[in-house]
């Protein structure tokens, strides 16, 4: 059974890799077999990241890269085939999430919240795409959030941006399925990371949360990268367009 969790030999891409789920993903691969491309903005980070996998014998690389910047994406994608001339895992994890209203959105907000959390997340995917249809394999995950599939009127411009990239990852899936590329999004609820800390601190923000959530706590990064090694591995082989919600039942329950 545990052989299906394996990762032995796959080229794995992680962005937004140098803090929270996307360092637990980046760590939770590695410890699988695969090798591991680090990504984010953050070039000291990522190199720390890979220190950590360099550690437990992992073949990891640093690729920083501004996922808001077309030509930094264009260079991560060159530098990887140049390498490994292949991918066989993409995990996008990168995103922003502003707070505001939605009825005072500007329009130069919008554009480059979409452009970071859809626009060039698709873009990565077109540029290493053809590498997995040569190959007819590949896998692609997307973190989205809990914030796709309900209201919210604080960041609701990132709820529709998760929403617009959960629609991208049915399409993908749809049209490269033929292809043995399987594309799936993941949706987290609150997780315990750098991003969430001033929530957590919120005292009466808290107690309406965890009352909300029939496990009554918030998860953790590395409950996040295990489903993502499912994703990736033989273990998900016939998963496919779907967005798995990993939220301690946050959105199923009526808060009893």
């Amino acid at each position: 059974m545990q052989q299906l969790f394996r990762l032995d030999g796959k080229v794995v891409l992680v962005t937004g890799a140098s803090s929270g789920m996307g360092k637990a993903i980046a760590l939770a691969m590695g410890a699988q077999g695969a090798v591991v491309i680090v990504s984010s903005k953050d070039a000291g980070a990522c190199e720390e990241v890979v220190a950590e996998l360099s550690v437990a014998n992992v073949e990891a690389m640093a690729l920083p890269c501004d996922m808001s910047r077309k030509e930094e994406i264009e260079h991560l994608a060159q530098k990887v085939l140049e390498k490994y001339e292949r991918i066989d895992v993409l995990v996008s994890g990168v995103g922003v999430a502003p707070v505001g209203s939605s009825g005072t959105i500007e329009t130069t907000h919008f554009e480059d919240v979409m452009k970071i959390n859809v626009q060039n997340a698709l873009y990565l995917t077109q540029l290493l795409l053809p590498s997995m249809v040569k190959r007819c394999d590949g896998v692609l995950i997307y973190l989205a959030s809990i914030a796709s599939v309900r209201g919210n009127k604080s960041i609701g411009l990132y709820g529709m941006s998760k929403a617009a990239l959960v629609q991208m990852v049915r399409n993908i899936a749809v049209e490269y399925g033929p292809y043995n590329i399987r594309a799936n999004a993941i949706s987290p609820g609150m997780i315990d990371t750098p991003f969430s800390q001033s929530l957590m601190q919120n005292k009466a923000f808290m107690e309406r949360r965890l009352a909300l959530t029939p496990l009554r706590r918030v998860g953790t990064p590395e409950e996040i990268a295990g489903v993502v090694v499912m994703l990736a591995s033989n273990a998900g082989g016939f998963i496919t367009g779907q967005n798995i919600i990993v939220d301690g039942g946050t959105t199923i329950s009526d808060g009893n």
